[in-house]
């Protein structure tokens, strides 16, 4: 007869990994000195750990939330099931299904059959709709995207009510920034589904229900078969071996992919924009055909050279952004050692000494900055040991989409400047 233990192993079979975890890019694993905790603070279930230099996920804590993914600045986690590519994917088919509204509902307002199923895309819970997905599907040109939730008051998993609207709100600021008025992207988030998408077909609603169930239960087993596969093999070919783990260096650096994702949905946002706007000046007897600046996404009005100006509305606030992906640096020059250990710590390479500039004093030297590449992750704060420098979540728009560096002057490590000192007079 099993005993309990057997019985739990063989549960641990059956358990599927909801979320990924890319170790080599989360900032609190590269360095023990890292302050980031953002997922775990996100996660209301306790299901994130840092447990001997690795970030876990509890499966059987994890509800599949997705506040973790969305929350995380180096973009490390990534959802399984649904991934993001699919739900991107269901949600330009709904919206195509709709007429052009790109509605996305938690599986909770689901549930409820008030809308018709093939009108919007399901996801287990909206924190998992970050603002990448926001940005990538306006800049597949759906104009009006809604979030419908279920009632997060009431919800088991309302704890992430916060992190939804702090997603809706960064999408509209960075929205904001390449919005014009002939191209709306309006997002917003509601309780309820939109008249359109109101469920007429009852019996199309539990039909629909039944096919899913049974094409997620085929998934389910084929990923659990995989599963217990996979662990038989490894049990096999090394019953005592453990696994070993990668020596990660410090000088390894990680691409801010997330925020190249990020810039390149807002380029498109903004070569949209000024391509529209001069087919309406031409449709107005207007010659106003688009330069070949504009099909890369720079502004019409005219700049600095070798600048990219993304086109944003007229109001002043929309000349600074304030998101939670991007960032700006800034060093205290008076209190800096020049130690340089933000330059070895920063994992995107925002922050690197500059190859080319130097100052006219030669006891100084500059660093150079890339906004676009600033995640916040805050480990370049986090290991400066003379507090001279922190990081700012209001980014310039012109700073963001500028293709030279910011120079930061800073001192030369005063022990340098002796060696090479000395090497002078000799």
């Amino acid at each position: 007869m099993p005993t309990i233990n057997d019985m739990m192993e063989v549960a641990d079979l059956f358990r599927v990994e909801q979320i990924e975890v890319v170790q080599e890019a989360c900032v609190a694993v590269r360095n023990r000195n890292s302050t980031c905790r953002r997922c775990m603070d996100a996660c209301a279930w306790d299901a994130l750990s840092l447990e001997d230099g690795r970030l876990v996920v509890d499966g059987g804590a994890c509800v599949n939330c997705g506040a973790c993914v969305a929350v995380c600045p180096m973009g490390c986690l990534s959802a399984v099931d649904p991934s993001l590519s699919a739900v991107r994917s269901a949600t330009l088919a709904a919206a195509r299904a709709a007429g052009g509204v790109a509605c996305i509902a938690c599986a909770r307002k689901a549930a409820r059959h008030e809308a018709d199923p093939e009108l919007f895309c399901e996801v287990p819970c909206l924190a998992q709709v970050g603002e990448e997905l926001l940005l990538r599907v306006a800049a597949d040109g759906v104009q009006d995207i809604m979030l419908v939730d279920g009632g997060c008051a009431t919800c088991k998993y309302g704890q992430v009510n916060s992190l939804i609207d702090e997603a809706v709100e960064t999408a509209v600021c960075l929205l904001e920034a390449v919005e014009t008025a002939e191209v709306p992207a309006i997002v917003t988030r509601s309780s309820e589904f939109p008249p359109e998408l109101a469920n007429t077909f009852r019996r199309d609603v539990r039909g629909a229900d039944r096919r899913g169930l049974m094409a997620q239960t085929g998934s389910y087993l084929r990923t659990v078969a995989g599963n217990v596969a996979q662990k038989t093999i490894e049990e096999k070919l090394s019953p005592q071996t453990p696994r070993p783990k990668k020596n990660l260096k410090l000088k390894e650096k990680v691409p801010a992919a997330q925020n190249m994702r990020l810039l390149d949905d807002m380029l498109t946002l903004g070569a949209s924009c000024v391509v529209k706007r001069g087919e309406a000046d031409a449709a107005s007897g207007v010659d106003m055909t688009p330069r070949a600046d504009a099909v890369l996404g720079t502004d019409m009005t005219p700049g600095v050279e070798g600048r990219a100006q993304v086109p944003h509305a007229s109001n002043s606030d929309a000349t600074v952004l304030d998101t939670r992906h991007f960032g700006t640096v800034r060093i205290d020059e008076s209190i800096c050692s020049g130690c340089g250990l933000c330059v070895l710590a920063c994992p995107t390479e925002a922050l690197k000494y500059a190859e080319y500039d130097e100052p006219a004093d030669p006891g100084r030297r500059y660093l150079e900055f890339q906004a676009a590449d600033c995640t916040q992750c805050q480990l370049c704060r986090d290991v400066c040991l003379r507090r001279c420098l922190t990081v700012s979540s209001q980014v310039p728009v012109e700073e963001l989409f500028d293709f030279e560096p910011t120079l930061i002057e800073i001192p030369r490590p005063m022990e340098r400047m002796n060696i090479l000192n000395k090497y002078r007079h000799t």
